[in-house]
């Protein structure tokens, strides 16, 4: 899909509800205030229609973490993986690129978000963490002057000339160079998640050192860091979400300003 196309194809999603299974979902805009402080968090409760709840497990843990992702999809496509009945593969939070914040299911609950092999256990990592979805479609692949998806090399997602839509990093990460860059508007409100997650849950505002940020960390080190980290420091390949491609810098300065 084009990076031009995805306003369109979010709009329909919120319009409609339904997502690429033709799962029908109810939206419904809400408020929370933010712990601590005189801020409130908008987002929309995302609920199925049938109330399927087979994809999270309704089992509360103490949270010491929250772990950030990127979903190498697009929002529909997204919403319908991790709403997959009986898979509990999903997360509490969802970000489109219009910056708007789904919430799937309460985030004192879990379900399995980091994956097989993951340092520590997926199931004992999943359990103890809160993860966040951010909807962009990942690592990309030059071919001429296209830049195309994973999927396809005929997928076209932009064109070299559109500087505003992907980084290019001057150090290849886990083996690619081009990735889609995420919007203001999601910048915006992961800041607003983040400070509403830290605060809800007692998870303090700290994250890795720049040397340690991309890549996996020992078992003993991350089981016992508290704060927010990323997909990669559980997983040792497969995976490039979150790297060097985000602005960690203002995720920082955003989430640690209160």
């Amino acid at each position: 899909m084009k990076a031009t196309s995805i306003p369109k194809h979010e709009k329909t999603f919120f319009e409609t509800g339904r997502d690429s299974d033709g799962k029908q979902f109810t939206l419904t805009e809400m408020t929370v205030p933010i712990k601590g402080s005189n801020e409130v968090m908008r987002y929309i409760n995302c609920r199925l229609k049938n109330k399927d709840e087979s994809f999270f497990e309704k089992e509360k843990n103490t949270k010491t973490q929250i772990v950030l992702h990127y979903t190498a999809g697009y929002l529909k496509g997204d919403v319908a993986a991790l709403s997959r009945p009986n898979y509990r593969v999903s997360t509490a939070f969802i970000l489109p690129r219009n910056g708007k914040i789904l919430n799937m299911w309460s985030s004192a609950y879990w379900s399995y978000h980091l994956g097989s092999g993951a340092i520590g256990g997926n199931t004992n990592g999943s359990k103890r963490t809160i993860g966040i979805e951010i909807s962009n479609i990942g690592f990309l692949k030059r071919i001429g002057d296209n830049l195309v998806t994973v999927y396809s090399d005929t997928d076209v997602y932009c064109t070299i000339h559109d500087t505003n839509l992907y980084i290019k990093l001057n150090t290849p990460y886990r083996g690619e160079m081009y990735f889609a860059t995420f919007t203001e508007k999601q910048y915006q409100s992961l800041q607003i998640l983040l400070r509403y997650l830290t605060a809800t849950y007692n998870i303090p505002a700290t994250f890795l050192p720049e040397e340690k940020r991309y890549d996996i960390v020992s078992k003993n080190e991350l089981v016992n860091f508290k704060g927010i980290v990323s997909h990669v420091n559980y997983r040792t390949s497969g995976k490039w979400d979150i790297g060097p491609a985000f602005d960690w810098e203002r995720i920082i300065q955003g989430v640690q300003q209160l």
